[in-house]
């Protein structure tokens, strides 16, 4: 505790010393700046910003560390592969993945009721921001649908744009702090057999049992056994894709913030943007893909 307050005094102070700095830099060279200057105010910079940093985190130690020191027998970190049962119903356990999923889907029918009482019920032929918003992403969707899956793009557009919507849901949510549902592999597995249905569904619409089936036997019918052990996989491939990497994501953040400990400020932050948004809407995109092509080649 005591090493705490003495970091706390000395990179503050550092922090302070690299403000007068890089002022008294300002003033100096405020008439001719030179790369001098340049290099100064670097240098200056990178004072405030480390001592700032150290400066915080010490406060945030000695803010909340316990006041008896801790006998620690190294590093020590687990994680839950399968989610929490907080709640239970009738002996049923829910998951908190299905009830983070709940929050999800009570956010998208506010959203959608929202905008069907508000921008939807004002349409208009010169549209303002929200309607141009709104027409972008179905324009978007539509004409990347219809490049995949030639004609069934309209079709096919709830369903697609209800997937990609709970998916950004999901890693918003995460993004908050709590599960993604996308982590439980029991939601990915429903999503993938649902897209599995739908997969066999417009093929036989398109073809007919028969021409189903015999578009497995093709282009001999010795194929036709490992074709069926591909189409079965599919939704098995899809579950286990999506729900490694988001599980993934998650694992690496919960490393971040146990090996930083109270030095994680702004750095959990900063890579959360990769591994908490980039990455799902990532894994969305190719989820979707995926949909989209398996379909295509179901139809064709």
């Amino acid at each position: 505790m005591t090493l705490n307050y003495i970091l706390l005094a000395v990179f503050a102070a550092l922090a302070v010393l690299g403000f007068l700095w890089r002022r008294g830099a300002d003033r100096r060279y405020r008439a001719d700046p030179t790369k001098l200057h340049r290099r100064y105010r670097g240098f200056a910079t990178a004072l405030i910003v480390i001592g700032l940093y150290v400066a915080v985190t010490r406060a945030i130690a000695i803010a909340f560390a316990p006041s008896e020191p801790v006998k620690e027998s190294g590093f020590h970190f687990e994680i839950d592969l399968w989610a929490k049962h907080p709640i239970s119903v009738f002996g049923i356990g829910i998951s908190e993945t299905v009830i983070n999923s709940w929050y999800v889907m009570a956010a998208l029918v506010v959203i959608a009721v929202i905008l069907r009482f508000t921008v939807l019920r004002k349409l208009s032929d010169i549209p303002k921001t929200p309607q141009n918003i709104l027409e972008t992403i179905a324009e978007q969707i539509l004409g990347y649908m219809n490049s995949t899956v030639h004609g069934l793009g309209e079709v096919m557009g709830s369903y697609i744009f209800a997937v990609a919507a709970m998916l950004v849901g999901c890693a918003a949510l995460e993004a908050f702090g709590f599960r993604t549902p996308a982590s439980d592999i029991t939601f990915t597995f429903a999503l993938s057999m649902l897209t599995f249905f739908i997969i066999n569904w417009y093929g036989v619409k398109k073809k007919g049992v028969a021409g189903r089936l015999k578009s497995l036997a093709e282009p001999v019918a010795i194929v036709f056994p490992i074709k069926v052990v591909t189409e079965f996989a599919i939704p098995i491939s899809l579950a286990c894709r999506l729900f490694g990497n988001m599980l993934g994501g998650l694992v690496i953040m919960d490393l971040i913030y146990a090996a930083l400990g109270y030095n994680a400020v702004g750095i959990p932050g900063v890579l959360g943007l990769f591994f908490n948004v980039f990455e799902p809407l990532l894994q969305a995109f190719i989820f979707v893909t995926l949909t989209l092509t398996f379909i295509r080649e179901a139809v064709e």
